[in-house]
């Protein structure tokens, strides 16, 4: 990857009311510039009390899931280091389709069967990290939000009742789902599980794909 600048911080130009928006003006203010961790803790402050609040990693993961800006990451891109984000420019993509939530009985219920845990089962293995829990990867406290299981884009009618169409996500995985799906089509994004597998699995798509197209 080419060099490219780290971002500055003038505390003065994050004072605004919420969270999510002293991370995208710190966004905004470094377009094109590596943003670190230690950055977004420090812009995340209280700006009068100083206090760090617990859930800033799912305010960065609202600005692209539900803000739209494409903000990279070491799954996005060869030479960016574990806590380290790039916002390549101010476009933003369409957002997403509201939600639609569980009733609270069903919710109950879902937690029951979860053991408050989130269910995310990738290759087999089930992320278990516990409601309070600390995410080692993503930082901060887990919060637990229902899912429901198909993407909303397939059109079924959501039973909001039924907790067997629904699963308990931490706020992590709950950004992997929705990248691996298109909200449009219901299909899958090809793109998105590839940034999510190993350099060897990536290495293996690689010479599937020359092989299929005898390269």
């Amino acid at each position: 990857m080419e060099q490219i600048e780290y971002a500055t911080i003038d505390k003065d130009l994050y004072k605004q009311k919420t969270i999510i928006k002293r991370i995208e003006a710190l966004f905004l203010n470094n377009v094109g510039k590596i943003v670190t961790n230690t950055q977004l803790v420090e812009v995340a402050k209280d700006p009068i009390t100083g206090k760090e609040p617990e859930n800033w990693h799912q305010r960065l993961s609202e600005l692209r899931t539900n803000y739209g800006y494409t903000i990279l990451s070491q799954r996005d891109r060869c030479g960016l280091k574990l806590g380290e984000y790039l916002l390549v420019s101010i476009e933003k993509r369409e957002k997403i389709n509201k939600r639609v939530y569980p009733s609270k009985e069903c919710w109950k219920k879902i937690l029951k069967r979860a053991n408050n845990c989130c269910e995310w089962s990738e290759g087999g293995v089930i992320c278990d990290l516990k409601e309070g829990d600390i995410d080692p990867i993503g930082g901060g406290k887990v919060k637990l939000t229902a899912d429901h299981l198909q993407p909303h884009s397939y059109g079924q009618v959501v039973d909001m009742d039924n907790p067997d169409d629904w699963q308990a996500l931490c706020g992590r995985h709950q950004v992997v789902k929705k990248n691996f799906w298109n909200n449009k089509t219901g299909k899958l994004n090809i793109k998105a599980i590839l940034q999510s597998v190993t350099v060897k699995e990536k290495e293996e798509a690689y010479n599937f794909l020359k092989d299929y197209f005898k390269e």
